[in-house]
């Protein structure tokens, strides 16, 4: 299986599978100097690790990272870092009565016709549990752009959309949403989705949510325009990421529906600062960040392992019909917000260290 790695400039290559003994990250092109400790990418994959309340996976993971290179007495040396999570809590029996059988809405079935075989503990290589080395990556990248471009950068991600229930774009409260299991920004929303959910949840069945990323500080001219535009990389980043079927950047899909003077954002002084009435554009024009926040939204697809039974064919391509029993999300995008963190800020140090190789600031 080739393409393991991302990144240009500031690149990770991910390992390991959901049910073997670990996994982890190679990260190459990380600046030297910069004060990291394995603490700092804890706190990340804190948010994303799986049994923290009754509206994810029960799967009992601690997701403890080891650095294994790349960093002395506390800083990074500018050589690779290695990164490794071992696993746990993997119970591989759950998926021995449907082996043999193609789960609906997941790749096993195009896994196995690319390459012949398929590890079917979890899924192996396309389980999301491969996103927790992405977000260990993720917290490097946010300690380097932290570093060089000062406390003013921030990355916040937020669940807007659970199922058929938005939130209110007006009442988006940053401090809320890392005091919920939702990573809800809206007090007024949070009981109607709990009580949603669990009713997925006990019906068998799991639905479906809308994530929202916002990069604060971020510098104007980030982004190489034509075939490596800002929010380009950043669309093929989120899309990256398991269960995630669209991204909207700025207003996205609903551009369709403005009028130039409406989608357009206008552009005036105050003082030196340059300043922009909208952001329709979610920060970045012709590929190239403006200076304002970053924007990105992505739909995360409803976890496809359900207890509802449904029509599938077997190895031998045989009409049967499965069940997946296990430990499963009723709702896989919520543990998708630090995962989109992750990848915003890694798609941020890139586009930062190729500006200064190009431009030099």
């Amino acid at each position: 299986m080739s393409f393991n790695t991302f990144g240009k400039f500031f690149r990770f290559t991910t390992w390991g599978e959901s049910h073997g003994p670990a996994i982890g990250c190679i990260i190459d092109g990380c600046p030297p100097n910069i004060q990291i400790k394995a603490e700092d990418i804890q706190k990340e994959l804190n948010k994303r690790k799986p049994g923290q309340s009754k509206f994810v996976t029960q799967r009992k993971e601690r997701d403890l990272v080891h650095i294994m290179s790349g960093v002395f007495e506390g800083k990074t040396t500018g050589t690779p870092i290695s990164l490794i999570i071992y696993n746990e809590d993997q119970k591989s029996r759950d998926y021995e009565t449907i082996k043999y059988k193609f789960r609906p809405g997941h790749a096993d079935y195009t896994y196995f016709m690319k390459y012949g075989i398929r590890d079917f503990r979890g899924g192996g290589r396309q389980s999301a549990r491969e996103t927790a080395a992405r977000v260990a990556a993720g917290a490097v990248a946010r300690k380097v752009l932290e570093n060089k471009i000062g406390k003013k950068y921030k990355v916040v991600g937020a669940v807007t959309q659970i199922g058929i229930l938005g939130s209110n774009p007006n009442n988006w409260d940053e401090k809320f949403i890392g005091k919920n299991s939702f990573f809800c920004p809206d007090k007024r929303i949070l009981k109607l989705w709990e009580k949603y959910l669990l009713a997925i949840r006990k019906s068998g069945s799991s639905c479906g949510a809308v994530i929202e990323v916002r990069a604060k500080g971020v510098p104007v001219g980030l982004g190489a325009p034509i075939y490596s535009k800002l929010d380009m990389d950043i669309a093929s980043a989120m899309m990256s990421i398991n269960a995630v079927k669209g991204v909207n950047i700025g207003s996205g899909m609903n551009s369709a529906k403005l009028t130039g003077e409406e989608n357009s954002d206008e552009i005036f002084k105050r003082g030196k600062k340059t300043i922009f009435k909208t952001n329709n554009s979610g920060g970045i024009l012709g590929g190239i960040s403006t200076g304002q926040d970053i924007v990105v939204s992505f739909a995360v697809k409803p976890t496809s392992s359900i207890l509802k039974e449904r029509k599938t064919i077997d190895k031998k391509g045989k009409n049967t019909s499965i069940s997946v029993k296990g430990r499963h999300d009723p709702c896989v995008g919520i543990r998708a917000v630090p995962i989109g963190e992750a990848m915003m800020h890694c798609v941020l140090l890139d586009h930062y260290l190729m500006n200064k190789a190009q431009c030099g600031n």
